[in-house]
C-alpha cells in the first residue's frame, strides 16, 4: 500500500508546527546515537573548593577527538543576567578540535568568558555560556555536603542545574566555519556539535556539585545519585531570536519536515507489525503518562494544551485496549487515521514521534538527509515564465494567496531588529514605531504582493524580465521557485497577523533539536531542558535508545 505525505497546507500550519515533540530525528537524541561507541574522558579538572577554575573533557575515536573546555567563575548575583547582551556569566565554554595544549586553555581563559569582545580559532567549534539555577544549584550542594540526596520535588520543579543562555558555532567569534568541518561523517547531521557541547556541560554540573561537596565536607558528604544526575538536563531560555531561522532556511527547514514525514509515510506503509514493535510502541505510551503529567509550567496556554494532552493520551491508551487490533494489516495506518480524526494536534503530533521509537532502520537513513546545501538553490530560473510561477502560487500558496492585507488584522505586526538588544522582536504597527525599520519576515504579505503585481502580466514573459522591474520582489521570486521542489519549505501561515503565537516557531525549531518540557513565560519566550533523562556520559557504551520513554 502507498502512502501520500502529509499535505504541506495543513502540516505547516503553525498551530500544528507548534506542536510537534521530540522523536528519534531530533538532533541530540541523533548525536548520542552517533557518539555512543566513542571514549568518554575527563582530562582536566581543576577546581578550588567554591567550584572555580578549569576543566576539559574528551569525546574519542580512532585518531578523532572533540574536548570541551570549561571556565567556572565567580559570580555575584547582581552580575547574572540570562540576557543576550549580558558581560558575566557563572561559566563559560568552547568545544575545541582535538587535544587542547596548555598554551590553548590560557588563551581560551582570556577569551572564551569574554564572549563577543573574545576572539577564538579556527581550533574551536562551538561556544556557549551558562548561568546557574542558584536554588536547585545551592540545594544540591548543601544536601550532598550534608550526606543526603536532594529533594526530588525541587529538582523536578526546575530540572536542571545550569541554563544556558546562547550556543554559537559557524564562524561566529572566530570559531571554525562550517565548510572545514563538513566532510566529517560523525557531524554530518545538523547541530551535532552544538548537542554535543551541550551534553558535556550537562556532566560538568555534575562533577562541579559533586567537587565542591566534597570539599566542604571531606567526611560527610556524598555524590549526586546517577538517577538523580540523569534525571536533570540543561536549561535555556529562548525568544524571538530562534523564530527568523525558521523563515530565512527554507531548504533546511523543508528537509527537516521531510525527514519526519518520509518516517512517518514509511511506518504506515508497514503491513504486519512485529510483537515487539507494538510492544515497545505501547510501552512509550504508557510510560509518556509520567513524563507529561511532571511537566510544570506557569502559563495557562501551555497549561490547557497539557491537560489536552493528558485526556488525549488517555483516550488513547484506552482505544488501544478495548478497540485496536495490532494484527492486523497496516495497523500503523489505521491508527493514525483514527488519532487525526479523534485527537487533538498536541497529542497527534505526540504519537507520530511515538511511533517512531521503534523503528530506526527506517528513520536512520533520513536524518543524514537533514542537513542542506542552501547556496546551491540561490539561483533563480530567470528562463521560466509567469505562467511557472503564476502555477507555483496558486498550488503551494493556495491559502496565503486569499488573505486580504488590507484588513488591518491581517498586517498587524512587524518584525524588527532592536537597536540595544540587537535581538528580533515584534511589535504592533498600529500602536508603536519604527515600522520603516521592518525585516523581510513578512512571506505571506509578499507572496500575496507578487501574486497581484504577475495577474498582469503575460503568461509567455520570462522570470528575468519580470525581475528588471520588480527587484523588490526577487526574494520572494526565490523563494516560489524552491517550495516547488521542497514542499515543506514555507510556513502556511501569516507571521504578521494578529492571530500570530510567536512560540509556535521557536517551538518548532526546538523540536527538532530535542527540548522537552516546553515552559512559555509569554507568548514570545519560553524555557526548555536539554537532555533530561539522557545517560550520563559513562553509560554511553550501553545507550538505551528510547532514554525519552523511560
Amino acid at each position: 500500500m502507498q502512502i501520500e505525505l502529509r499535505d504541506p497546507n495543513i502540516i505547516m500550519k503553525l498551530s500544528r508546527l507548534g506542536s510537534f515533540h521530540q522523536s528519534k530525528i531530533s538532533f541530540l537524541r541523533s548525536f548520542l546515537e552517533e557518539f555512543k561507541n566513542w571514549e568518554f574522558n575527563r582530562d582536566l579538572f581543576d577546581l578550588d573548593e567554591n567550584g572555580y577554575g578549569e576543566a576539559v573533557y574528551s569525546l574519542k575515536k580512532n585518531k578523532r577527538i572533540y574536548s570541551l573546555i570549561c571556565f567556572a567563575n565567580a559570580l555575584s548575583d547582581d552580575e547574572r543576567s540570562d540576557r543576550v547582551i549580558a558581560t558575566k556569566w557563572d561559566a563559560a565554554f568552547v568545544l575545541h578540535d582535538g587535544i587542547p595544549t596548555k598554551k590553548d586553555i590560557s588563551r581560551l581563559k582570556i577569551n572564551v568568558p569574554k564572549q563577543e569582545v573574545g576572539r577564538v580559532s579556527y581550533k574551536e567549534l562551538t561556544l556557549s555560556r551558562a548561568n546557574k539555577s542558584l536554588r536547585v544549584f545551592n540545594h544540591v550542594v548543601e544536601s550532598l555536603t550534608n550526606g543526603k540526596q536532594p529533594n526530588n520535588k525541587i529538582l523536578s520543579d526546575v530540572g536542571y542545574l545550569y541554563r544556558t543562555t546562547a550556543v554559537y558555532g559557524s564562524g561566529k567569534f572566530g570559531l571554525a566555519d562550517r565548510f572545514r568541518l563538513k566532510n566529517r561523517n560523525e557531524i554530518n547531521g545538523p547541530f551535532r556539535l552544538e548537542m554535543m557541547l551541550v551534553y558535556l556541560i550537562r556532566q560538568f554540573t555534575f562533577d562541579q556539585v559533586n567537587h565542591i561537596a566534597k570539599c566542604k565536607n571531606p567526611q560527610k558528604s556524598i555524590q549526586l545519585a546517577d538517577k538523580v544526575s540523569r534525571s536533570l538536563g540543561i536549561g535555556n531560555s529562548t525568544g524571538l531570536g530562534m523564530a527568523p531561522f525558521i523563515v530565512n532556511h527554507p531548504t533546511l527547514l523543508n528537509n527537516w519536515i521531510l525527514a519526519r514525514e518520509k518516517s512517518l509515510k514509511k511506518i504506515r506503509e508497514i503491513k504486519i507489525v512485529d510483537h515487539n514493535d507494538k510492544e515497545l510502541f505501547i510501552r512509550c505510551l504508557n510510560n509518556s503518562f509520567k513524563n507529561v503529567t511532571t511537566w510544570q509550567t506557569d502559563s495557562d496556554f501551555q497549561r490547557k494544551k497539557i491537560s489536552q494532552l493528558i485526556k488525549d493520551l488517555t483516550k488513547l491508551n484506552q482505544y488501544l485496549k478495548n478497540k485496536f487490533d495490532f494484527n492486523k494489516n497496516y495497523p500503523f495506518n489505521d491508527l493514525y487515521l483514527w488519532i487525526e480524526k479523534n485527537l487533538s494536534e498536541e497529542c497527534i503530533e505526540y504519537t507520530v514521534s511515538m511511533m517512531m521509537e521503534p523503528y530506526s532502520k527506517i528513520i536512520n537513513p533520513h536524518i543524514k538527509e537533514m542537513s542542506s546545501d542552501e547556496e546551491k538553490y540561490f539561483n533563480i530560473p530567470t528562463d521560466r515564465t509567469i505562467s511557472d510561477l503564476r502555477n507555483i502560487l496558486e498550488t503551494k500558496y493556495n491559502e496565503i494567496i486569499k488573505i486580504d492585507f488590507s484588513e488591518k488584522e491581517n498586517n498587524q505586526n512587524f518584525w524588527f531588529i532592536s537597536k540595544n538588544k540587537e535581538e528580533p522582536r515584534i511589535a504592533n504597527r498600529y500602536k508603536e514605531e519604527g515600522h520603516e525599520l521592518e525585516q523581510p519576515l513578512a512571506i505571506a504579505r509578499d507572496i500575496k504582493k507578487l501574486y497581484i503585481k504577475i495577474s498582469n502580466e503575460k503568461n509567455s514573459l520570462t522570470i528575468g524580465n519580470f525581475l528588471i522591474n520588480n527587484n523588490d520582489l526577487r526574494h520572494v521570486v526565490r523563494r516560489a521557485f524552491i517550495i516547488e521542489k521542497f514542499p515543506y519549505a514555507e510556513i502556511q501561515d501569516n507571521i504578521i497577523g494578529s492571530n500570530l503565537v510567536p512560540i509556535d516557531m521557536l517551538r518548532l525549531k526546538l523540536s527538532f533539536f530535542g527540548a522537552m518540557k516546553f515552559d512559555p513565560r509569554s507568548d514570545k519566550w519560553l524555557r526548555i531542558t536539554m537532555f533530561q533523562g539522557a545517560p550520563l556520559a559513562k553509560e554511553l557504551n550501553n545507550l538505551d535508545e528510547h532514554w525519552m520513554y523511560n
